[in-house]
């Protein structure tokens, strides 16, 4: 094993929620009414036709290529599938995959619309409102009726709204609210990343959250005179779980922009990088936590996490791009299991603000790796000689490279004089992506993707006029990041698997980190205690020698779990879909596919009564059935 190594806030809109929009808390066992399948986001599905016993017998049922690619995951509702296709909706028989309806969504002018990448949300209706579907596409929300794909009735005008803001993810149906986040661009300045609710019935707006408070706000003061005019700090996340029993949504709202530099917002910036509660019919706020304080890492919140219970608490179980595992209660946000506020290293940037401490889980060690030294480059042995020397060729090129642990900032480069980089990890995309944690909500026992990412490089200053100081009306920032030709993104920690590059310094072939495997893991955690109850590397690299393939590969969906005592799982770009033995991580099935399955997996029953288990793998959804 690896792991583990080194207030009124919101425009107030009153709306009821109905005892029969609360009844969505309890769905049959073989549908997936959410892109998470329920409210609570478990990602669990009841069913235990496929098993242990009978995975390896699992085979491709049908398939259906829809000729535009995204990361979506279906819902299936009664035996009908839907998801979203291009500028398309699409419901299948979801035995067979044959096309029940197609929805084009109109141009804006001879501006087309695509529906989001990431799915649909479902509404079960009510007795005079017949069951809907809703879709983002761009900044228009557009509600199906479920039965014919027909706009709805009463639904904005023609069955769609304007809802201010692009937003990318799925819909959240809470109770009869639909509650969507916001795709803002990460500059310091522009427009407000706030996730609101709409009317599932009507599309009226109901409430807007404040993610950056404003003047006069509870918690205005963490940002400093950083707050005016503020984007970033949004929900680009494509969910958000609800407790509908408590009346409550749990946001997950991302880091302040820029990324990597925050001195003209010094403080702990909240509620950039927090999960936040809110009633989900009002939009006031119940509480947040803060897992990261003053970002300047891009240490975004991609997932909030499931909603299980914990030693007979109410709790929500998280872990993000830090890949670290929080458990927290869901009625007050406080943790469930111990979190300390440690002290963590500052840097060097001029007028940089530094917090002093961040909150560090106790019971469970990082899911991914978060420190580095030269004793930790890959050798010969893990992966190829030429691998090796070239990994160690660029440390040395470079100097070294700094790493005190997570939280290592970002220095500062002088003009004319040599960088010190620093090495980020987890970097990049982070441990866990958006793909987020799935969990077994009859043991506590929550199961992540857990990639190792780097990012190296500095902060140098930008080339703006020397007597820059912070202007709110002002776009420019006077330093972000560089790497090892100056001007430019940070890059990451990986070399060639030949060792061999080009003439201009292109690498040649695959490459594949410098520090030692395995770089991805299929991890289970208990979350009544914290501990690791098993870690197994997910993903190979065919283009490694016979033997050494077995590394762990990167991607950022995640996995699925089932009764059947299964964990389902793409997300590697290997081209490959695998099932684990839930309570050991051993592989059970494996199939090879014809695009990364970079999804999350999803199982229903069919009207046939047989259970399935699909996923979408480079814009075909496949489903895949015991053989007879």
């Amino acid at each position: 094993m690896r792991v583990g190594r080194g207030l009124g806030l919101a425009t107030l809109l009153l709306v009821g929620a109905s005892g029969a929009a609360l009844a969505q808390g309890s769905i049959p066992d073989g549908d997936w009414r959410t892109i998470d399948r329920d409210a609570a986001a478990t990602r669990f599905s009841p069913l235990d036709e496929i098993n242990k016993s009978n995975v390896a017998q699992l085979r491709e049922t049908w398939s259906y290529p829809f000729r535009a690619f995204n990361t979506a995951v279906p819902l299936v509702v009664d035996g009908t599938m839907y998801f979203p296709a291009g500028n398309r909706v699409v419901a299948l028989d979801a035995d067979t995959g044959q096309e029940k309806w197609v929805h084009t969504i109109p141009s804006a002018g001879e501006q087309p619309r695509n529906a989001s990448t990431r799915g649909v949300g479902y509404w079960a209706g009510d007795g005079s409102t017949p069951a809907r579907i809703l879709v983002m596409a761009g900044s228009t929300m557009l509600a199906l009726d479920a039965a014919t794909g027909q706009p709805a009735a009463g639904f904005g005008e023609n069955g769609m709204i304007d809802v201010g803001v692009s937003y990318g993810g799925a819909v959240t149906i809470a109770g009869d609210v639909a509650v969507i986040g916001a795709a803002t661009l990460e500059n310091p300045i522009g427009v407000p990343g706030n996730p609101r609710g709409f009317d599932v019935r009507t599309g009226r707006k109901l409430w807007e959250f404040q993610t950056v408070p404003q003047a006069g706000e509870p918690f205005n003061e963490t940002w400093g005179n950083g707050w005016k005019g503020r984007s970033g700090t949004n929900m680009w996340a494509f969910s958000a779980p609800v407790d509908l029993e408590r009346g409550t949504v749990i946001l997950p709202i991302s880091s302040p922009a820029p990324n990597y530099w925050g001195g003209e917002r010094p403080g702990t910036n909240l509620f950039g990088n927090s999960l936040v509660a809110v009633d989900f019919r009002t939009g006031e706020y119940k509480w947040h936590f803060q897992t990261v304080h003053h970002d300047i890492w891009d240490i975004d919140m991609p997932s909030a996490g499931p909603l299980i219970e914990v030693n007979g608490e109410p709790a929500i179980a998280h872990v993000g791009k830090s890949s670290l595992f929080y458990v927290l209660d869901r009625e007050t946000g406080e943790p469930l299991l111990p979190v300390e506020e440690r002290p963590v290293p500052a840097g060097d940037v001029p007028g940089e603000y530094y917090h002093p401490t961040q909150p560090i889980p106790v019971k469970t060690p990082p899911l991914s790796r978060v420190s580095m030294t030269y004793d930790d480059i890959v050798d010969a042995e893990d992966t190829t000689p030429e691998h090796a020397a070239a990994c160690r060729a660029m440390w040395d090129k470079a100097g070294g490279y700094l790493n005190f642990g997570i939280f290592t900032p970002f220095f500062f480069k002088q003009a004319g004089a040599p960088p010190r980089s620093t090495i980020q990890l987890p970097g990049g995309t982070g441990g866990v992506n958006w793909g987020g944690a799935a969990a077994d909500p009859r043991t506590g026992t929550v199961f992540v993707n857990a990639q190792d990412t780097s990012l190296v490089g500095w902060v140098e200053r930008k080339e703006t006029d020397e007597s820059y100081s912070f202007d709110a009306n002002d776009t420019d920032q006077p330093y972000d990041r560089a790497s090892v030709d100056g001007k430019g993104p940070f890059f990451s920690f990986s070399a060639p698997i030949s060792g061999q590059y080009d003439e201009n310094g292109r690498a040649q072939g695959p490459q594949a980190p410098c520090y030692k495997p395995p770089w991805g893991e299929l991890v289970a955690v208990d979350a009544n205690s914290g501990a690791i109850k098993w870690s197994v590397p997910l993903g190979v690299i065919d283009e490694l020698p016979e033997g050494k393939r077995l590394v762990g590969n990167s991607g950022s969906a995640g996995p699925t779990a089932t009764a059947g005592g299964l964990v389902f799982v793409g997300a590697t770009n290997d081209r490959r879909f695998r099932a684990f033995d839930a309570d050991t991580g051993q592989q059970l099935w494996e199939a090879q596919l014809r695009a990364n399955a970079n999804a999350n997996p999803m199982s229903y029953r069919g009207k046939s009564g047989k259970q399935y288990v699909a996923i979408n793998a480079g814009g075909t959804i496949v489903s895949y059935s015991l053989s007879e």
